[in-house]
């Protein structure tokens, strides 16, 4: 692993907040700048086959590592069994 320095400034795709990244290391997301969600994404949240106009305009968006780590434990917790043991009738 290299320790190579930072060399771009931007703001993250899920949170907003201003970090320093590497784009060759970055968690990068396909934006379309038009509707600012990925290709192929509704407004209501579901998912569609992107237009091929749509996905020559999307632009790649950085996510930081933060918001990368929320969505990687949200996945797990959402694979997990529930914490709550089943209520039986006496």
């Amino acid at each position: 692993m290299t320790d190579k320095q930072p060399t771009t400034i931007g703001r993250c795709y899920g949170c907003g907040r201003t970090f320093a990244y590497d784009p060759a290391t970055a968690t990068m997301f396909a934006v379309d700048p038009e509707t600012g969600f990925p290709p192929g994404m509704t407004a209501l949240g579901s998912v569609r086959e992107p237009s091929p106009e749509a996905v020559a305009r999307a632009v790649e968006k950085p996510v930081c590592p933060t918001c990368v780590e929320q969505a990687k434990r949200f996945l797990e917790d959402a694979d997990a069994p529930p914490p709550l043991k089943p209520w039986h009738r006496p």
